[in-house]
């Protein structure tokens, strides 16, 4: 049966007539749109996704800081992408012979036994192998991906892998300290099956060039070393949280016996150095206040109270009339909001009235008698 042209078809074959000829296969193209497995639905959220895009950007400016100083040579360190997949996917991707190298998350001395896989390109590693030889790191471009290792660039390439992930615990300083220790390297990635193939891990790709090679590194984290992790942060988070609960009233309390120092300032007044030097017993220096004046309670240098001069019990007491308005912290306020106990208020003596000034009442003061000398009322 003969095939039967569509109306867009027929009107794409004149056009392509008027036109004089053209290639008939070029059709519109179509929005690619990214598959989605309903069968495995994705784990990791894009705000984690995002976190772990900006944990690895720290780690590629410190891997380029320590390439650069490693090989001598500036080099270009990005995050090429960051990708959920499972764990088949990118077993499959991995060639006989490619080295893969193992590290083991380490939180507190709590290792987790499941590895963080690494991959790294051959054209990076044996370039970086060839600048610490002394080398200008030149790469055939045609070098293949199943390169074959000799022991002494094996040796080489373990000392730069443990380097690498010796450094890549502090790109999570930000939310937690944890580090990842080097276990091993692997001439043949048929020998690590340590992770199910249908377990979701999440794919790191950091992309390293110099002028005259690049090459790529690949890091697969497993679920079970980024669950452990996101469990740590969780825990961080709550204990935060906690932290920052209103422990006001606790420290009050244990405040309460904490001991001050009052100093009650009469007055100040200044003198000449001169009048300093020719000071004598007897003498009588003018605090130019009068003898009812307030007197200033200062406690840590700062004024707090402000009372009348007076006596109890035979001895010099301050009465307090006010609290400086300036200066009336929470601590005061605290202070004024604490009920005493009604056998404190029983155990302590009183102070009469009529030992102190009312503020339209003077303070009988000293008196100066002839001679330079002072004399107390009634004395």
């Amino acid at each position: 049966m003969a095939e039967v042209l569509s109306q867009s078809q027929i009107d794409a074959l004149l056009a392509a007539a008027m036109s004089g000829g053209q290639n008939l296969s070029q059709q519109k193209e179509e929005k690619k749109y990214q598959k989605y497995d309903f069968r495995s639905p994705r784990k990791y959220t894009k705000e984690r996704l995002k976190m772990l895009n900006g944990v690895f950007e720290n780690y590629a400016k410190v891997l380029n800081t320590r390439i650069n100083a490693l090989a001598r040579a500036t080099c270009e360190v990005e995050v090429d992408t960051v990708d959920e997949q499972r764990y088949y996917e990118f077993s499959n991707a991995l060639i006989d012979g490619e080295v893969v190298t193992l590290a083991y998350l380490d939180i507190n001395g709590d290792i987790e036994e499941t590895p963080v896989i690494i991959v790294a390109t051959p054209s990076i590693m044996v370039s970086l192998i060839d600048r610490l030889m002394g080398g200008a790191g030149d790469v055939e471009e045609d070098l293949p991906s199943d390169y074959t290792y000799t022991d002494l660039d094996l040796s080489l390439y373990t000392n730069l892998m443990a380097d690498f992930i010796g450094i890549m615990g502090g790109s999570w300083e930000n939310y937690l300290e944890l580090k990842f220790d080097f276990g091993r390297i692997e001439a043949n990635p048929t020998l690590v099956q340590l992770i199910g193939f249908e377990e979701t891990v999440i794919m790191v790709s950091l992309d390293i060039k110099f002028s005259n090679s690049s090459g790529r590194l690949d890091i697969c984290l497993p679920d079970a070393v980024l669950s452990k992790i996101f469990t740590e942060i969780s825990k961080g988070n709550a204990v935060q949280r906690k932290e920052r609960e209103d422990h006001s009233k606790e420290i009050y309390s244990h405040l309460q016996t904490s001991e001050l120092e009052i100093t009650a300032e009469l007055g100040r007044t200044k003198l000449q150095l001169n009048d300093i030097y020719n000071l004598h017993v007897g003498d009588v220096i003018d605090m130019n206040i009068k003898k009812d004046s307030v007197v200033k309670l200062r406690i840590g240098g700062r004024n707090w109270f402000a009372g009348y001069m007076g006596t109890h019990e035979k001895y010099l007491a301050v009465k307090i009339r006010d609290v400086q308005g300036e200066l009336k912290t929470e601590f005061v306020a605290a202070l004024e909001e604490e009920a005493m106990p009604d056998n404190m208020a029983e155990e302590m003596p009183m102070m009469e009235d009529s030992m102190f000034p009312s503020d339209n009442t003077a303070v009988p003061g000293p008196e100066l008698v002839e001679g330079g000398s002072m004399q107390e009322d009634g004395q």
